[in-house]
């Protein structure tokens, strides 16, 4: 049995990379194809460039985030116009604005690259060497009831 005939396009194929730059999810690539997920999934299988458009889309945004994530853990400086008005006239002078580390990024990206070495909660094994005898007579298992 077939289904209804595809509406898919060559052209999908550079709208979803241009859709991943931009973050959006499968959901919401579907959403803007005007097909359900189920279909977009199997355009995927079915249309390998279309699959791949979305994978390098999203590896490239992954990739400016991690960048911008990176450079804000780290601190960083950038090229800068000052622009002011004095008797009239139009005063502008180049500087150089610099950003200090923010502690919050690099806690984030230390997290998430070195889990073992930085995640919350520590585990502690303790083991209990020899055996601890528990006895439960009739009498103690009657007491709930």
């Amino acid at each position: 049995m077939a289904g209804a005939p595809t509406k898919y396009d060559v052209k999908y194929e550079r709208q979803v990379y241009r859709l991943c730059l931009l973050g959006a999810t499968d959901i919401e690539i579907a959403d803007f194809l005007s097909i359900c997920e189920k279909t977009l999934n199997n355009w995927k299988h079915e249309y390998p460039e279309f699959l791949q458009s979305i994978k390098k889309g999203k590896a490239q945004a992954d990739a400016e985030v991690a960048h911008k994530l990176f450079k804000r853990a780290t601190g960083y400086q950038h090229k800068d116009v000052d622009i002011k008005m004095f008797d009239g006239h139009i005063i502008k002078t180049d500087l150089i604005k610099h950003y200090p580390p923010d502690t919050t990024a690099a806690i984030f990206w230390l997290k998430n690259r070195k889990p073992k070495d930085w995640r919350d909660k520590t585990e502690i094994d303790q083991t209990i060497t020899g055996q601890i005898g528990i006895h439960i007579t009739d009498k103690d298992a009657k007491l709930g009831g």
